[in-house]
């Protein structure tokens, strides 16, 4: 009876040791794959799983986003350079089905070939091409491995290349080449700020001798504007004055007598130069009857036994007392 009892214990234990082993745990980013004495079954997702032991078998398939590092390798360019290439490949599983039963090692294969699919691609470019096209390389080479790849349920999300280098002395003469083309380029650039320099104060030059000029022909407008005015103010008041001294002559209605004394007078102010001769170019036979008149004037005041003989000269004309002058040819 207790060995009965000892063997029941003992199936117990054994149960539930291989009911323990049939427990499984699917993490969040992993996919179950059941296999029934080696065939699939089903894919079971997250969570606490039991699988019958000995009899099934899951098999775990991470889902997430991996990278593969494509190692480097050599490659020729179309314009015969030789460039050592490398790259890294982003991958995620879509199907993990395809991606346990299509393919043996998934990593090995996409590493081949991205590396043959990298030798096309940059044997069809040129060396400066390459260099500078890194983006139409991954862009080529990721549509070329997601299409190859679909069938292993994986899907290329996108592929970097890490670098392209050249030869060293093909380094060494991009080099020479690049310091060249900075040289020309800081030369013409130099060459353009005084060529702009020069230009420049050649503008400010003219701009000054045109504002110089402009400022010179105001003044100069300015000027004569003032001398018009002074001179037309001086004009009117000299017209004004005329005026009104002949408006007075009229209004005071002058005698022959004052006439003759104020011609007098006016030669006496003629006479107090220096020059010997005298000539009035005026019509002198009014001015002449006027003196007749002033000589009845003055002798009739004159007392007896004065001086008879009086002597003029007007542009040349003689008369004694009691003549009469002659008539002027002019």
């Amino acid at each position: 009876m207790e060995a009965l009892i000892g063997l029941l214990i003992v199936l117990a234990l054994m149960a539930i040791v291989i009911a323990a082993m049939g427990l499984k745990v699917v993490r969040p980013f992993e996919q179950g794959l059941i296999e029934f004495l080696g065939r699939y079954e089903r894919t079971v997702g997250e969570g606490l799983r039991w699988v019958m032991p000995f009899v099934k078998r899951m098999t775990k398939v991470d889902m997430r986003e991996r990278v593969i590092d494509v190692p480097p390798q050599e490659v020729i360019t179309k314009d015969n350079v030789v460039v050592t290439v490398d790259a890294v490949i982003y991958y995620e599983a879509t199907d993990p089905v395809k991606l346990q039963y299509n393919v043996q090692n998934f990593a090995q294969a996409v590493i081949k070939l991205a590396q043959t699919n990298l030798r096309n691609v940059i044997g069809d470019l040129q060396l400066d091409e390459a260099l500078t096209s890194r983006e139409l390389i991954n862009t080529t080479l990721r549509a070329i491995l997601d299409e190859a790849t679909d069938k292993w349920g994986t899907r290329v999300v996108r592929v970097e290349i890490q670098r392209i280098e050249p030869p060293p002395d093909v380094t060494d003469a991009m080099h020479r080449q690049m310091k060249a083309e900075r040289d020309r380029r800081a030369i013409v650039t130099e060459a353009e700020g005084q060529k702009r320099s020069a230009i420049l104060k050649a503008e400010g030059v003219k701009e000054a001798q045109i504002l110089r000029a402009e400022g010179e022909a105001e003044a100069i407008k300015r000027v004569a504007d003032a001398d018009k005015y002074q001179k037309l103010t001086v004009a009117e008041g000299e017209g004004q004055a005329i005026e009104r001294v002949f408006g007075a002559i009229h209004t005071g209605d002058p005698t022959p007598d004052l006439i003759a004394i104020r011609y007098l007078e006016a030669l006496q102010g003629i006479a107090d130069g220096q020059a010997t001769k005298i000539f009035l170019p005026l019509e002198t036979s009014g001015i002449l009857g006027s003196l007749g008149a002033l000589r009845d004037l003055f002798i009739d005041v004159e007392p007896a036994g004065a001086a008879k003989a009086t002597r003029v000269t007007a542009s040349n004309p003689v008369f004694e007392p009691g003549e009469e002058p002659a008539n002027d040819p002019m």
